[in-house]
């Protein structure tokens, strides 16, 4: 049994880096604050990260990932993790992992509610960049990208089981939204779609300005009305128009948007949606119901 099968601890990070990365091997090891669930960071001395997917089912994402930020590293003016090496499969670990510069900032749930609007307004600036992008060579949507920037109808099955429980106005506003977004569709060219636009997937300086884009893995060319969930999931009314001026976007992706945080709200139990998103689920589901009243 490899250390795949167990915990992924500092020791283990220190004995991968020892043999494979010798120059690094004098350097700090230490578990980063907050762990995501695909994979496992630690930081490496003070100006680097190694990055290691925490199950089997995780390495092509996290390859996937190396492979797109190779590909932005040169087209997007945000600051972006970039990939210093790659660390081989071995009898100790054997999955793949990586080397990466870390990016130092911290996240939205950590700006002071006077940046708050500065730190809304950079995202949309960044957002936009990122849709700007030339996307040659960048992946396309489907079942690698967990069908982000694919046409909001690919998670209907999943809507469709949820709907039913809830109840009154709440299911009939939710049920309206959801058919008027499914009856668009993106006519522009595909964009880049960050997959993830969440709070803890974004990194800010000490005024409330971005200071990086992170966490790649759902990354692709296609529809980029899933990254406007994050306007329901995470934001004030106020916040949604700030985003809405930053973004040249068609009133349609926006219905679609809200039709995606409406399905992450319907799929995730009401503590994944605060402690992820930073808003309630009543009120998440509330604001969609909202936008087909009347």
């Amino acid at each position: 049994m490899t250390a795949a099968s167990g915990e992924i601890t500092s020791a283990l990070v220190q004995s991968l880096v020892s043999e494979q990365f010798p120059q690094w091997a004098q350097l700090q090891i230490r578990p980063v604050e907050a762990q995501g669930w695909d994979n496992r960071t630690f930081r490496l001395g003070d100006c680097m990260a190694v990055r290691l997917p925490s199950a089997d089912g995780y390495i092509a994402g996290l390859v996937r990932e190396e492979q797109t930020l190779a590909t932005l590293n040169s087209r997007i003016s945000v600051a972006i993790p970039r990939v210093l090496a790659t660390g081989a499969p071995s009898a100790a670990f054997n999955r793949p992992w990586s080397v990466r510069e870390w990016i130092d900032g911290h996240t939205l749930a950590a700006v002071d509610a006077s940046d708050r609007e500065r730190a809304i307004d950079s995202l949309g600036d960044a957002l936009a960049k990122l849709q700007a992008c030339d996307t040659g060579g960048g992946p396309w949507a489907g079942r690698a990208s967990a069908y982000r920037g694919c046409h909001v109808s690919s998670v209907g099955e999943d809507v469709q089981g949820w709907l039913p429980l809830l109840n009154g106005r709440e299911a009939d506003g939710c049920r309206k939204l959801w058919d008027a977004a499914v009856a668009t569709v993106w006519t522009g060219a595909p964009v880049w779609v960050h997959g993830d636009v969440a709070p803890g997937n974004m990194l800010f300086g000490s005024k409330g300005q971005l200071a990086a884009l992170i966490d790649f893995g759902q990354t692709c060319v296609g529809d980029p009305a899933c990254d406007l969930a994050f306007a329901w999931l995470s934001c004030s009314a106020g916040e949604r128009d700030q985003l809405r001026d930053r973004l040249t976007l068609p009133e349609d992706a926006w219905l679609r948007g809200a039709a995606w945080a409406l399905w992450k709200a319907l799929i995730s139990s009401p503590e994944d949606v605060l402690a992820k998103y930073g808003r309630s689920r009543d009120a998440v589901l509330s604001d969609v119901a909202d936008l087909t009243a009347g």
